[in-house]
């Protein structure tokens, strides 16, 4: 093992692993998988090449890669990431290892966390920001979910009907899992039906309504008179946006919204296997 800086592990450190796991050797954990399906030969890895040689030759194989046009709908977007993006995330006094849990505000993480913040409550033009969740899909739930705490009495959760699907997949995991009802509101020509939504607020038991900026069919949608539904009925008003379109459209806390969420892929980061 000494010959491999790179691996982790002594030989003294794998035997005192396989006693704690019961196991005499590292076959032994395969135990279960079936031998005819066990690769028994060599890997075909070929000799070791130079750093510019393994560049060129993963090239060559992403030249048989067919490249498709990517269709903005229901959450896959293509964006640019600028050159500098890259050069900055690599300056030092962002590029750190400390973690955020310390105190010092020298730290790298703790300065972009609140670069990231400021950046979005601008964006979204809301009084604070969060430091992030994973994605907005869950962030449009645990706003669901602050909601229906803020309420205490009410867990019904208006949805409108033009939300991305897999975000709606998402809101009723977390809808059955904590206790909340997720009701969904009606579309009309493609954007979501205010008379349908009042009439199920005047219904009572409602802690929120969800609505998204562009929607699914990536119609930017006139969201006048949705706050003020919501705030009469005792809701908040959730607005689940794309981050860059921000930019240039009317904001959540323009539209009177109470919690603004979303997707920050949109500000640089690659699709990864049809979602951000």
């Amino acid at each position: 093992m000494r010959n491999f800086k790179y691996f982790p592990h002594t030989e003294e450190d794998l035997q005192e692993m396989m006693r704690v796991a019961g196991v005499s050797s590292l076959d032994d954990l395969y135990a279960d998988v079936s031998e005819e399906i066990r690769f028994k030969g060599d890997y075909d890895l070929g000799s070791a090449v130079s750093e510019v040689e393994l560049r060129q030759f993963v090239d060559e194989l992403a030249r048989h890669n067919r490249q498709l046009t990517v269709f903005a709908g229901d959450g896959i977007y293509d964006h640019y990431s600028p050159a500098v993006a890259q050069n900055i995330i690599q300056r030092s006094e962002f590029l750190t290892s400390y973690t955020p849990y310390q105190a010092e505000i020298s730290q790298g993480t703790l300065h972009y966390i609140f670069e990231y913040q400021t950046m979005m409550a601008r964006l979204t033009g809301m009084d604070v920001s969060n430091a992030s969740m994973y994605d907005g899909a869950t962030a449009t739930a645990e706003a669901c979910m602050m909601a229906v705490a803020a309420a205490k009495k009410c867990n019904r959760v208006l949805l409108s009907s033009t939300i991305d699907p897999k975000v709606m997949k998402v809101l009723k995991t977390y809808s059955h899992f904590n206790g909340f009802e997720i009701v969904e509101i009606a579309q009309s020509d493609g954007v979501t039906d205010a008379e349908d939504m009042k009439q199920r607020l005047a219904e009572g038991g409602v802690a929120g309504v969800v609505v998204q900026q562009p929607n699914r069919y990536g119609i930017v949608e006139d969201f006048t008179g949705f706050a003020d539904a919501a705030h009469e009925n005792k809701a908040l008003l959730i607005v689940n946006s794309i981050a860059a379109d921000l930019a240039i459209l009317r904001t959540p806390g323009e539209w009177g919204a109470d919690i603004a969420v979303g997707d920050a892929q949109s500000l640089g980061i690659p699709m990864s296997f049809g979602g951000p």
